[in-house]
């Protein structure tokens, strides 16, 4: 299809995707990145974040929406391919909203041990786990009487 991207998404476990897509929105590690057909080529770091893929209109079936929660890494837009090396991906679909509320609970409880050298370093890891559990409860509770 001429208005489509060739979209992949990759982590250290699976490839998640490979197909044809209209608009990719990508957590980018300083805001979000839309992406369509005939866009300029990019290398960017991924952040952490939602990730939404609109799939077209085919002969079977009626395009739609697909959503994922993604953790850093990299992604490549070139020839109106898009490559995204995460290191994390998850499905919305796939987010249980009691596991995003435990894993919440336990990262707003985290502190700083007393005894740790670099404290500054401790910080950014406590808030980079509160950011991500905020990130999937949210997604979990949006996503969580849809299906795929």
């Amino acid at each position: 299809m001429a208005s489509t991207i060739r979209c992949k998404l990759i982590t250290p476990e699976a490839a998640l995707i490979d197909d044809e897509v209209n608009y990719a929105s990508v957590p980018a590690w300083d805001g979000l990145i839309g992406m369509t057909h005939g866009g300029s080529a990019l290398v960017a770091k991924l952040g952490m974040g939602q990730l939404r893929l609109d799939f077209p209109d085919t002969d079977g079936a009626k395009g739609g929406s697909r959503w994922y929660y993604i953790e850093e890494g990299f992604l490549k837009f070139a020839d109106n391919e898009l490559t995204m090396l995460a290191n994390k991906a998850v499905p919305a679909e796939n987010l249980i909203e009691a596991d995003c509320e435990a894993e919440f609970k336990a990262a707003e409880a985290r502190a700083i041990p007393h005894d740790a050298k670099d404290k500054l370093a401790e910080m950014d890891k406590i808030t980079k786990a509160r950011n991500a559990a905020r990130t999937k409860l949210a997604m979990a509770r949006q996503f969580k009487h849809k299906g795929i």
